[in-house]
């Protein structure tokens, strides 16, 4: 009998446990789901080829003992949590499988994982993820008839589905909200477009958007990912003259999420003393004193806000940072406060549907012609706990961890899912489980 162990079971867990579990009996496999929530942990329990386990990983020792059981580690965890695991997984010589961005930390245990014939497969649910494994598919198949290829974009949205987007914003969280609310921070966006490097400070990014449409789902913007020159050397794009990775929102989400950037709500680099404190309080706070002006003639003039720009202003409204609604918490960052307030307008009702979008746009030369294909996926989730992120997150990683016990991948080491060994076999299953991309090129 072969042993999983999976470390985390949060929301984007749901599909994963499905899907091995539904095999465990077939596969003689034996499934552990482990979380310092242990009833969190147990309602993902559905057969007797599972069971759940307290694991709080600070305690190494526990920990250690987990993973030497286990055949197989799929952490869940935050990606800062993943190293101390993947040292563990070394010692005892047990692969290890992540839908995390491979950090520096990770990629330095490459050489050790592969003279220990170990795979650490890292970058493999959906953004990072589905990404790679359409993208490479996509740039191969453009390779193998002689393309050149000239310009690569990728954007990716977790969204809620039409019929549910029943707020101004038209926007719910279907992922971690704390990474929505620092979403853009971290350094300058950096890009090259038409053979120009460029860089967006982080004030910036949410005004300097794309808008893309997608046949039958109507109009999104995009929005600039951290860092997507890192990507030519994986794509094997070095020589591209535009590179780009962004982020899909509905059109007008992005303006209005800048007013936030701009006041200074989503800065998480210092606390404020808030036990008393109320949202209109809050916003007040990122404003001038004046002795009669109200909080919202002075966040107008502030930002600039025009009278007839209903749509941005009704966003603002809606969200109830003019309230006098105490915010209930003692100390906290601004980003935390704001957060606090998003995660009571923002969170998926229990009826409520999400939508998981991805779209690429390659522009290829071949014998002296120029075409463009895109691709574009749309995925949805079946209800508040199998949710599309849920779905497009976890079948990836449950397919991978399936093929790394029966032992079809050859790769070792610290790896990325950009390899057709890899790519392919669980692009169609993928597609089996109705996650498929449609493709239309033309000439221009």
């Amino acid at each position: 009998m072969k042993r999983i162990l999976i470390i985390g079971s949060g929301r984007s867990t749901s599909h994963l446990i499905q899907y091995l579990g539904a095999l465990a009996e077939e596969k003689n496999w034996h499934i552990t789901i482990a979380d310092v929530n242990i009833e969190l942990a147990k309602s993902k329990i559905f057969n007797p080829f599972m069971q759940a386990m307290f694991l709080d990983i600070s305690d190494i020792k526990n920990t250690e003992e987990a993973i030497q059981d286990a055949h197989i580690v799929v952490s869940m965890l935050p990606a800062h949590m993943h190293i101390p695991v993947a040292k563990i997984c070394l010692k005892h010589r047990k692969n290890l499988v992540t839908a995390s961005y491979m950090s520096d930390e990770m990629k330095s245990l490459h050489k050790e994982a592969l003279q220990k014939n170990l795979i650490f497969l890292n970058e493999i649910g959906v953004d990072p993820g589905i990404d790679h494994l359409s993208a490479m598919k996509a740039l191969n198949e453009i390779r193998e008839i002689g393309g050149e290829i000239l310009d690569f974009e990728s954007f990716t949205g977790g969204l809620v589905a039409p019929g549910y987007d029943n707020n101004p914003w038209q926007y719910k969280f279907t992922w971690n909200p704390r990474n929505v609310v620092l979403a853009g921070q971290g350094g300058a966006v950096k890009f090259i477009q038409e053979g120009q490097y460029k860089f967006i400070p982080y004030n910036k990014v949410f005004r300097r958007t794309e808008i893309i449409d997608i046949e039958g789902y109507g109009k999104f913007e995009g929005y600039a990912n951290r860092d997507s020159l890192k990507y030519r050397e994986t794509y094997g794009l070095e020589n591209v003259k535009t590179m780009f990775r962004g982020t899909l929102r509905r059109p007008g989400f992005c303006k209005a999420w800048n007013c936030f950037v701009e006041l200074g709500a989503t800065d998480d680099s210092y606390t404020l003393d808030c036990e008393n404190m109320t949202y209109r309080d809050f916003i007040n706070t990122f404003l001038a004193y004046h002795p009669t002006d109200s909080v919202e003639i002075k966040l107008r003039q502030y930002l600039k806000i025009d009278q007839d720009d209903v749509d941005l202003w009704e966003k603002l409204e809606w969200l109830g940072i003019f309230d006098n609604k105490p915010i209930g918490l003692r100390k906290a960052s601004p980003a935390q406060i704001l957060q606090r307030l998003l995660e009571e307008k923002w969170s998926l009702s229990p009826k409520d549907k999400d939508m998981l979008v991805m779209w690429h746009k390659i522009m290829y030369q071949k014998n002296k012609k120029k075409f463009i294909k895109e691709l574009s996926m749309v995925c949805m989730g079946d209800d508040e706990t199998y949710t599309a992120m849920s779905k497009t997150v976890g079948l990836p990683l449950a397919i991978a961890t399936k093929h790394i016990l029966d032992g079809t991948f050859e790769q070792r080491g610290a790896v990325l899912p950009i390899s057709a060994d890899i790519y392919e076999p669980i692009l169609k299953e993928l597609e089996e489980l109705g996650i498929y991309f449609n493709e239309r090129e033309q000439p221009i």
